[in-house]
């Protein structure tokens, strides 16, 4: 059985992502005002229309400000490299 794990570490999240060719990005119509910065996405391959791609810097000052982890799995149960991951609150 694939185990998932949960972490804050920037880099963790960058190499996890770039590793399966994942790009930052956000939901383009949840941009909020103030500290919300938006829904935030890894997005695989081709860009999906309704994501906006943003600096990793960007990313994690919206992740950072919102109190997010994120929740992914390193592997399928197969072996094989998973795409598996969820933003989560910290608590």
């Amino acid at each position: 059985m694939a185990s998932s794990e949960t972490t804050i570490d920037h880099k963790t999240i960058r190499t996890w992502a770039e590793a399966r060719d994942g790009k930052p990005s956000r939901v383009a119509a949840s941009k909020g005002s103030g500290k919300d910065g938006g829904i935030l996405r890894i997005d695989f391959g081709e860009p999906e229309d309704n994501l906006e791609p943003i600096s990793w810097d960007q990313f994690f000052e919206i992740f950072d400000e919102n109190g997010l982890a994120f929740l992914y799995q390193d592997e399928t149960t197969d072996g094989g490299p998973s795409r598996f991951n969820k933003f989560v609150n910290r608590e």
